[in-house]
């Protein structure tokens, strides 16, 4: 199934024929975390309690006094609890069994590899903390975090939940207008990174970038840098500070903050429509709840397990199920620095036969570019330590799903394709691989305790329209940063009371979801959400650029790909070499992901007569669709000159 952007230009014809399904294996069943339907029923009867229970696993200093206040559209969950990230992440562990059992497993793109037991881990969280304390960093500071896949990255999330200083990663692949913007908004004095990161056999200027961003950040004061690769670079004097230098005689042990469980935990910058990135803030009681439970149960965890969530740090599956899901449950992360395919295809299966991974959780870009390689490289290895899968980020179609299962998982692990969002913090959808019968390309149920429906523009409840969640949830976002109009709007005024997703799906006569892809102009490349007017706007900064449009169509390797109609302006030629231009000013512009598939110029573009450019006949033309009603353009013959253009460029 190709994923579209809007209900009206999804198909679903694959999933109406779309008959297979696959039972748990009993096996399977008989070990699982979870292998009774009645959970559903049970969390149905009271979501609140049942949410209690998973908290009442964590470790809290205070107990809460009323588990849920809700008040569309925010939420407080566990008023009056105080617990600590940091603490749950670790210090529970190391007067276990656990102490010496492996924490995080890592391995750098050029081969080289690290292992830190809960021990380690605790007492380099702790060093950190103590540094960034006696830096200055105090209980409510933002810290900007921009580095690559490494150990660090891991201890210093953890170390800023120690202090109580909320952080915002920013992932590695952006460029420098994308960090300065996310550093002002969250107004960020003290930033973590490193002198590059490994990418294919070649070095990430993450410092080059943070130095271009920082020449209008006037109020970062310190900048962190880790040695990574070697490059050279250039450090400031009473800015910069080596990692080594800078945690260099801290206190081996720093007191974990006790937070309030609605005091903010992270910030992550998504992007939004609108084109300016929302800074989506998550807090401490909830979220960790909503995590751990899901963690344990979509997983199935067990004391045995290693598993790998492939996501980048700086993305909220990273976030939830690199680092904190699963170090609150005590298992055992791994984390890897570089591409799929360096230094040759078979890298993922390398890593898994290597490290005995168990469980291994990935995006549906990834395993349709597995697909297209071929068989050849998984079956130079030993996968048989698997026992489960997992898919994120984006609808994955049947076929992709079935290669998954049948040529990763060897028929034998099943397959737990979820939907979430970095808005709703964990899991929401999903199947409970002891419990659920495995439909190909279907979320299949929402998690006990969730409440979520498919509902039309009148706000009925229909087979195919809008999700949405019906109730409040532990891991919820708890507004925008600074902008809590843009809150409202954005997620809760088409239906009052009721969290709009974004996205369409579809129900069928079972009840199990299938996920539509998104109904706004967010793109969704290669699992990562990309602002059609982020990319609009980097575009129209080159000084020959009048006007630009972007739409994302289907892609059968990353979900969608970017396509690009532009306005030069007059007394300019298109040509070849101006494109590729382009291309490398969004680049520059924003980072290497929001790169333009297509781009093609126009003369002019499908507006309405107020002026609005209508981005499904785009849609239209770019998947070599008959077009839709052009009733209300400006100028119709606009349209059929651009079928003409976009046939010519293919």
């Amino acid at each position: 199934m190709a994923t579209k952007t809007a209900i009206g230009t999804t198909s679903i014809e694959a999933l109406l024929k779309e008959k297979r399904k696959y039972p748990p294996p009993k096996e399977f069943a008989k070990r699982a975390n979870v292998n009774r339907a009645s959970a559903y029923a049970e969390a149905a009867k009271n979501p609140v309690r049942f949410w209690e229970r998973f908290a009442r696993e964590l470790d809290w200093f205070k107990p809460w006094r009323k588990a849920l206040e809700w008040k569309a559209p925010y939420a407080k969950w566990f008023i009056g609890g105080k617990l600590n990230v940091s603490y749950n992440c670790l210090d529970r562990h190391i007067n276990t069994a656990r102490r010496t059992k492996a924490a995080l497993i890592w391995e750098g793109e050029p081969g080289d590899t690290r292992t830190l037991t809960y021990w380690d881990l605790y007492r380099e969280v702790n060093r950190f903390a103590s540094a960034l304390k006696r830096g200055g960093v105090k209980r409510g500071d933002r810290v900007t975090i921009y580095m690559p896949m490494v150990p660090e990255t891991a201890i210093a999330m953890l170390a800023c939940t120690r202090i109580g200083a909320p952080h915002s990663v920013i992932f590695g692949g952006f460029a420098p207008d994308a960090i300065r913007e996310r550093i002002h908004d969250a107004q960020s004095t003290v930033l973590l990174t490193a002198d590059g990161g490994w990418r294919r056999g070649g070095h990430v200027p993450l410092k080059k970038n943070v130095d271009e961003a920082l020449k209008e950040c006037p109020d970062v004061r310190t900048v962190v840098v880790l040695k990574r690769t070697g490059q050279q670079i250039n450090m400031q004097a009473d800015r910069d500070i080596w990692w080594d230098d800078f945690v260099k005689e801290a206190e081996a042990y720093c007191p974990p903050e006790k937070m309030d469980a609605e005091d903010m935990l992270y910030l992550l910058y998504t992007s939004g429509s609108t084109g300016k990135p929302k800074g989506i803030q998550h807090t401490t009681g909830g979220y960790l709840t909503g995590v751990y439970a899901t963690t344990k149960w979509v997983f199935d965890l067990h004391d045995t397990d290693v598993f790998w969530c492939t996501a980048d740090i700086g993305w909220v599956t990273g976030h939830s199920y690199v680092v904190y899901g699963p170090l609150a449950n005590g298992t055992t992360t791994v984390m890897y620095e570089g591409t799929p395919d360096t230094p040759d295809k078979d890298r993922f299966w390398r890593i898994i036969e290597k490290h005995g991974i168990t469980i291994c959780y990935t995006a549906p870009t990834a395993i349709r570019t597995f697909m297209r390689w071929g068989d050849e490289y998984p079956n130079r290895c030993d996968l048989s330590s698997l026992r489960l899968l997992g898919s994120v980020g984006e609808p994955i179609n049947p076929e992709a799903w079935v290669w998954y299962w049948k040529v990763i998982g060897g028929g034998r692990c099943p397959v737990v394709d979820t939907w979430w969002q970095t808005e709703t913090g964990h899991i929401l959808i999903t199947p409970l691989p002891g419990v659920t019968t495995l439909k190909p390309g279907s979320a299949t149920r929402p998690f006990p305790g969730i409440s979520a429906d498919v509902l039309n523009d009148k706000g009925e409840s229909v087979k195919a329209g809008y999700l949405v969640l019906t109730k409040p949830w532990p891991g919820m976002l708890r507004g925008i940063y600074r902008d809590p109009q843009r809150f409202q709007a954005q997620y809760w005024n088409r239906y009052p009371g009721v969290y709009f997703t974004g996205d369409g799906a579809k129900l069928d006569e079972e009840g199990y979801f299938w996920l539509l892809g998104r109904v706004d102009d967010v793109m969704n490349i290669s699992g990562h959400r990309v602002s059609t007017m982020e990319v609009e706007s980097a575009l129209v900064d080159h000084p020959l650029v009048a006007e630009a449009a972007v739409i994302g169509r289907p892609h059968e390797i990353k979900g969608q790909a970017i396509a690009a109609f532009v306005t030069i302006k007059d007394g300019t030629t298109g040509s070849k070499e101006l494109m590729e231009e382009l291309k490398g000013h969004v680049t520059k512009k924003i980072g290497a992901l929001a790169r333009p598939d297509d781009l093609i110029f126009a003369s002019d573009l499908p507006k309405t007569r107020s002026g609005k450019i209508m981005r499904r006949l785009l849609r239209d033309i770019a998947e070599g669709k008959a077009l839709g009603d052009t009733t209300t353009l400006a100028d119709p013959a606009v349209v059929a000159r651009l079928k003409d253009q976009y046939g010519e460029e293919e």
